[in-house]
């Protein structure tokens, strides 16, 4: 009974979407080319132009208004401080020397030794190893400009986030009105809400900082909050009946037996942090992703290769040495400690006292080798593979991207519309119709139909290549525990690395182009889907596969028949996933040859006469974020629900 129901329902419905494509197909032959929105790439919308204005009245009285001079201006002023005393600490000049308080030995010293203290000597060993290797290639100061944005946006994350997390873990109320605020902050594209704010907070450090810990605050929030609800209640009975007040339970019972799910936390801070301070190069923070998105502008791919190298060796010692620090249970010995912090004194006084230890010795570097190397690889592979990159990229344009991109762009905008709502309808029913019609009518006010429907476009090929990556490496990974040991530890890499990093290798390879975006987009994107569909292949009763293997299927048969059906509410999470993951790349495939709202909100940033188209640009994304993940999840609703029904019958 139950399978005669699913089968009933979902033909029916596949014929009916299948009916809605082809009449879209029809009419876009009918009707192609009218209606379409354009907007010259040079004109602006009234609404364009109301921001531009907004934004030239905000900054003329920035020094006048109230808001400004006692709110926003003083938020500025103290974050602006903080970030400039840890700048003048470890990587600029200040205090009045015209170098660091702590030069380059006392900052690597000074790694090893805390890294020694909360993780052990293999993580001190690399964060010696790894913050030596930042000097050698010539990028020192740009990775204390880094380095001090990340930890400044990661001080004040914590500051509120940690407290916030473990209010929300003790009560259920606050628990369910800051989640929705964290969805917000978390499925928001990483790049929308750098334009607001440099409209209060104008460009720079604060500006970069904010974003950063916006970004960064809600896992540390999120995770804090699980970490004191999965103390056993037990155990807090048990303090409470023993006359422990609730301070003393916090402090003497939850807070330490939660201590290694709350460094996990810091953990994720950290990581998200540095993805975000690197990206944050777009409103001029320091560091180095303001060599990587200058480096990327003059296609420069040595100096981009070599930047992102460091942001890399970075993100793994921060990453390694806290996640070291949630696991460990034993710490160094005593004398080892004391031993350790005399000669991280020492070190500190040398680089403050001696030149050769503040500066790192240019002529140690070897970050032009390695520029020269890139960019030497570089032309080799573009002179002698152009069949194997540029026929692949050709043929992918040609046959995916160029087609879908016509009939989104080219067909008139009520079509798309209608199109877009019924198959709401159809997948998600009366509220994710609702949804889309709402979020269609914000894209067509932005001004910005035609770039929306090119990005759409590339956004639904990119989340089509990551779904096909994620069944293949999913399942397999799935079925098999020793592919999950060999391939999850790359994913984890993949993961850690910032945007930007993808970005390089596949600008060697393919060029400036829309493919170059996607690809790193897909890229970006495909762990997080592989590890899902990972999992639920991995979660589905072994008692089903061993039931069809003895009726005789075939591995291919238990695949398709058994092990992706019943995975089907992972497959739809990892699509989910997939289009949020992909959107947040829009705005970095700008850099690189994306065109649409990806370089308009470049272009925004760059361009002053553009703020408001960029701003506008933004919204777009969000929109589309917002209207492909209800989308989804109503897809997946509907799914359990009819699983439900069937079940029943």
């Amino acid at each position: 009974m139950a399978a005669v129901a699913l089968h009933r329902g979902t033909p029916r419905k596949t014929v009916i979407v299948a009916g809605i494509v082809a009449a879209w197909l029809l009419l876009w032959l009918l009707f192609r080319n009218l209606a379409t929105l354009p907007l010259d790439a040079s004109a602006l919308t009234p609404l364009h132009r109301w921001v531009n204005d907004l934004n030239d009245a905000i900054g003329a009285s920035r020094n006048t208004n109230p808001l400004f001079l006692y709110f926003f201006n003083e938020i500025r002023l103290v974050i602006d401080e903080l970030v400039t005393f840890i700048q003048a600490l470890i990587a600029q000049s200040g205090f009045g020397r015209p170098v660091p308080v702590i030069g380059w030995l006392g900052v690597v010293a000074l790694a090893g030794y805390v890294s020694l203290a909360i993780a052990g000597w293999r993580q001190a060993l690399l964060a010696v190893a790894g913050f030596t290797f930042l000097g050698l290639q010539g990028l020192w100061a740009e990775s204390m400009d880094t380095l001090s944005l990340t930890l400044a946006a990661v001080l004040i994350s914590l500051l509120f986030g940690i407290p916030l997390g473990i209010w929300a873990g003790l009560n259920d109320r606050v628990n369910r009105i800051i989640t929705p605020a964290l969805d917000f902050m978390q499925t928001m594209p990483t790049f929308v809400y750098l334009a607001p704010l440099t409209l209060f907070f104008l460009i720079g450090p604060a500006s970069a900082t904010i974003a950063t810990l916006i970004y960064a605050a809600p896992p540390a929030i999120r995770i804090t909050a699980h970490a004191i609800r999965s103390v056993p209640h037990e155990t807090v009975e048990a303090s409470e009946s023993l006359g422990a007040t609730t301070k003393q339970t916090l402090t003497k019972v939850l807070l330490p037996s939660a201590r290694g799910t709350i460094v996990l936390g810091i953990n994720q801070t950290i990581m998200a942090a540095l993805s975000m301070v690197t990206i944050a190069a777009l409103i001029d923070a320091p560091g180095l992703g303001k060599t990587v998105v200058k480096a990327l502008q003059t296609l420069d791919v040595g100096t981009a290769f070599n930047a992102g190298l460091a942001i890399v060796v970075l993100a793994i010692v921060l990453d390694r040495v806290t996640t070291a620090a949630a696991a460990r249970r034993a710490t160094a010995s005593r004398p080892v400690l004391i031993g350790g912090g005399v000669a991280t004194l020492v070190a500190i006084y040398f680089s403050y006292t001696y030149l050769w230890a503040a500066e790192f010795p240019s002529e140690a570097e070897i970050g032009s080798s390695i520029r020269r190397g890139t960019t030497a690889a570089t032309e080799w592979v573009q002179d002698n593979l152009p069949v194997i990159t540029g026929g692949f990229k050709d043929f992918t344009t040609t046959v995916f991207i160029n087609p879908l991109q016509a009939l989104l762009s080219e067909s008139p905008w009520w079509l798309v519309a209608a199109v877009v709502v019924a198959l709401s309808f159809v997948i998600g029913g009366v509220r994710s119709a609702v949804t889309s019609a709402v979020c269609l009518g914000l894209l067509v006010a932005t001004g910005l139909w035609q770039d929306s429907m090119i990005t759409l476009a590339a956004t639904l090929v990119a989340t089509v290549l990551v779904m096909v990556l994620g069944v293949v490496f999913g399942v397999w990974m799935g079925r098999s525990r020793r592919a999950d040991r060999i391939i999850r530890p790359v994913l984890d890499a993949g993961q850690v690395m910032p945007a930007f990093v993808y970005l390089v290798p596949f600008l060697a390879l393919f060029a400036a182009s829309r493919f170059t975006a996607i690809i790193a987009a897909v890229v970006f994107a495909a762990p997080v889907a592989i590890k899902i569909i990972a999992d639920g292949v991995h979660n589905v009763s072994p008692t089903t596969v061993e039931a069809a293997t003895a009726l005789g299927s075939s591995g291919w048969q238990t695949i398709t028949k058994v092990q992706l059906p019943m995975a089907r509410r992972a497959l739809t999470l990892a699509a989910n996933q997939g289009l949020i993951y992909v959107l947040s790349m829009v705005v970095v495939g700008g850099l690189v040859g994306a065109g649409a709202l990806g370089y308009d909100v470049v272009a925004g940033f760059s361009q002053g006469q553009l703020y408001g188209k960029g701003l506008a640009a933004g919204v777009a994304i969000v929109v589309l974020g917002v209207m492909l993940d209800r989308l989804t999840q109503a897809a997946a609703k509907r799914w359990d629900q009819q699983e439900v029904r069937s079940g029943k019958a």
